[in-house]
């Protein structure tokens, strides 16, 4: 009698990571929440046009919003691998909550001025640098590390889902009813993701007990990202992409208004489409089922984010933009979630928080620079000039990372069989401690390559 046929694997689900019930907690808060953020984004964006006409003011309130996640998530992210990060989270979304609240009786009573939005924004941003480190290094909590890469895809599809509907949202809604409704649905957006966030059944977690001060584990955070080359370089790609990329969003109503001649509905067709784009992007990444391969995506994908910007900038007509948009957003999403994820598998826990808040810092945390200086430029040169000079910068750092791919991909492949063999064998977990870069401090049983 012949041997039966072994039966073919099933297939990974795109949605693994939802069998977990906290995170189906967390999906489902967080996209409610995410949905009335992009709802305030466009109205703050509008409002602060409307109240000054200035594309420079535009920038300012990007820098604002902003450059706390550059100089302050190193802290939130020492913070995060010390302190619990489900309450950093919890603390987290009630500041915000607060924070739109605030800004919507102030522009409900007509009392509203620039400054108000400045210093919002700026608050805003403080609280994202805590919460951003926390938010990224719990979803490993939540899922565990085999349904990670899936989780940060999803996390990806959330954001840009929201991307997609909130600004469809409030540019339905601006004409109607005034930026102040919009900052009240967002502030009580937030219920829903605080509400989640207590709901959740948590097992304790055992990290690394840290050592040494908050500027000590500062420091081994990056000491840790500097000497890890593959981290190093996809770091650096992000955070150019953000500081020269990202002014495209920040000029945005400019387009909105000058160049396609529209008005606060026109805006947020712009921006849905670019979460159109990123929406697909992160449902592409979903369906992968391991992180092999990823360098290459990375690549591609940062040589598209650069020419789409460029094309887009010169698109003749409204029409032409939002099929590039939603290029644009494509390729920026598979870049980015990717570089997510391969970052996350790269690197011991005990390091988690400290390495993500680097990675805001690149993502995040350029963003305010770029806006600056996007808005200074497009005060001079316009956005369209503006725009095509950053797709340029983005498309020559692509083109810089893609030919040192070859020379990472050895230290990348270490980097994850190292992460493997901690997690699969509790002895070799222990001999994973900070300070050592993630590197086993004595050898390691290794398991051979799938």
């Amino acid at each position: 009698m012949s041997a039966p046929t072994p039966a073919a694997p099933r297939r990974a689900s795109p949605l693994r990571a939802l069998r977990h019930s906290n995170y189906r907690l967390f999906f489902a808060g967080q996209l409610v929440s995410l949905i009335g953020t992009w709802v305030q984004t466009i109205a703050l964006s509008w409002l602060t046009y409307r109240l000054t006409g200035s594309a420079a003011l535009l920038g300012l309130v990007g820098f604002a919003t902003q450059i706390p996640v550059f100089l302050l998530s190193s802290v939130g992210g020492a913070v995060a691998d010390a302190a619990d990060r489900h309450r950093i989270m919890v603390a987290a979304q009630v500041a915000s909550m607060l924070l739109a609240a605030g800004l919507a009786v102030l522009t409900l009573e007509g009392s509203v001025h620039v400054w108000h939005v400045f210093t919002v924004a700026a608050l805003l941003g403080t609280v994202n640098a805590f919460d951003i480190p926390a938010r990224q290094a719990f979803v490993v909590e939540m899922v565990g590390r085999d349904d990670l890469p899936n989780a940060i895809a999803l996390n990806s599809s959330m954001f840009n889902g929201a991307r997609l509907v909130g600004p469809a949202v409030a540019g339905a809604l601006l004409p109607l009813v005034g930026e102040g409704w919009c900052f009240a649905i967002n502030a009580a957006s937030y219920l829903a993701v605080i509400a989640a966030l207590l709901a959740m059944r948590r097992q304790p977690v055992e990290r690394p007990r840290p050592t040494g001060g908050l500027l000590s584990r500062m420091r081994e955070g990056f000491a840790y990202v500097h000497r890890t080359r593959p981290v190093r370089g996809l770091l650096l790609l992000v955070g150019v992409a953000s500081l020269m990329g990202s002014p495209y969003i920040v000029l945005m109503p400019i387009f909105a208004d000058q160049v396609f001649g529209g008005d606060a509905s026109t805006l947020g067709l712009l921006m849905s489409a670019i979460g159109v784009g990123a929406l697909a992007g992160a449902l592409l990444l979903a369906m992968r089922q391991q992180v092999r391969g990823l360098g290459r995506w990375i690549a591609a994908a940062a040589v598209g984010y650069g020419l789409m910007l460029m094309a887009f900038a010169q698109a003749p007509s409204l029409a032409v933009a939002l099929p590039l948009l939603a290029a644009t957003g494509f390729c920026m999403m598979i870049q980015n979630a990717a570089s997510n994820t391969l970052i996350q598998a790269m690197v011991p826990d005990a390091y988690r928080g400290r390495v993500m808040a680097v990675y805001s810092m690149m993502f995040m945390g350029m963003m305010p620079f770029g806006a600056l200086i996007g808005g200074v430029l497009a005060q001079h040169l316009g956005a369209p000039q503006t725009v095509t000079l950053g797709g340029a910068a983005c498309l020559a750092a692509a083109a810089v990372f893609a030919l040192r791919l070859g020379s990472l991909r050895a230290e990348g492949r270490r980097l994850l069989l190292d992460q493997s063999v901690a997690v699969s064998d509790p002895a070799a977990a222990r001999l994973y401690e900070p300070g050592t870069g993630g590197a086993p401090l004595a050898s390691a049983p290794r398991r051979p390559e799938a």
